[in-house]
């Protein structure tokens, strides 16, 4: 397991498009999804670097009320989360409510865990929930679009030209010469300042020459 990629993904915000409302006992509670957390263990953790463990799964509720004959059944539950030798707990609550006692219990006891895997892991990080303690979730961000990257790479390009000396003709050229390979020139020159190490508009624009011959 690369411990500095964990180290980097487990301070990352939480993305906003993956939180879930609900409303309970009159007010509406942000949460994610028990799916979801297991599928970002799996990506941050590794498949095989992380483990499981649900314990002391008690009843604490199980009695039939109303007209309807409803079961109404409760469990609490404790989770263990181990990343290579690191243990996290939490503790959590399910609530069955069906006509059939076997489904009612069944229910429960599948929420309380969930809900107790899910309240170990956010102890790990952000990504996990514990963005959503945070009564201002100043760490719960939207991603940006599409739109968001390409506006973000087009002001660094434009900047950085101008930096490096260039001109707005200049870049038009360049341009064009790109695009008669079909490479897109924003793109084209971030990447050479990042990955080619090109500090300067002559070196790009030699570079940009040999690429689209």
């Amino acid at each position: 397991m690369d411990k500095d990629f964990v180290v980097r993904e487990l301070q990352k915000p939480l993305d906003a498009g993956v939180v879930k409302q609900r409303d309970q006992a009159g007010r509406s509670l942000s949460y994610i999804e028990s799916w979801w957390a297991i599928s970002e263990a799996n990506r941050i953790f590794g498949h095989l670097n992380w483990r499981r463990n649900t314990f002391g799964v008690n009843m604490v509720q199980c009695e039939q009320k109303g007209d309807k004959g409803m079961w109404y059944v409760s469990y609490i539950a404790t989770c263990t989360i181990n990343v290579e030798g690191v243990n996290r707990d939490g503790t959590g609550f399910g609530q069955g409510i069906d006509k059939d006692l076997g489904k009612a219990h069944e229910s429960a006891i599948k929420e309380a865990e969930s809900d107790a895997m899910k309240r170990a892991l956010m102890t790990f990080g952000n990504p996990f929930g514990l963005a959503l303690y945070d009564k201002e979730q100043r760490n719960v961000v939207s991603e940006p679009t599409p739109e968001d990257v390409r506006n973000k790479l087009m002001k660094d390009v434009a900047s950085a030209w101008k930096q490096m000396g260039g001109t707005g003709a200049g870049f038009k050229e360049l341009k064009a010469t790109l695009e008669k390979k079909g490479i897109d020139a924003y793109e084209f020159v971030h990447s050479a300042m990042l990955d080619q190490g090109l500090d300067s508009v002559l070196a790009i624009e030699n570079f940009a020459k040999e690429v689209g011959k």
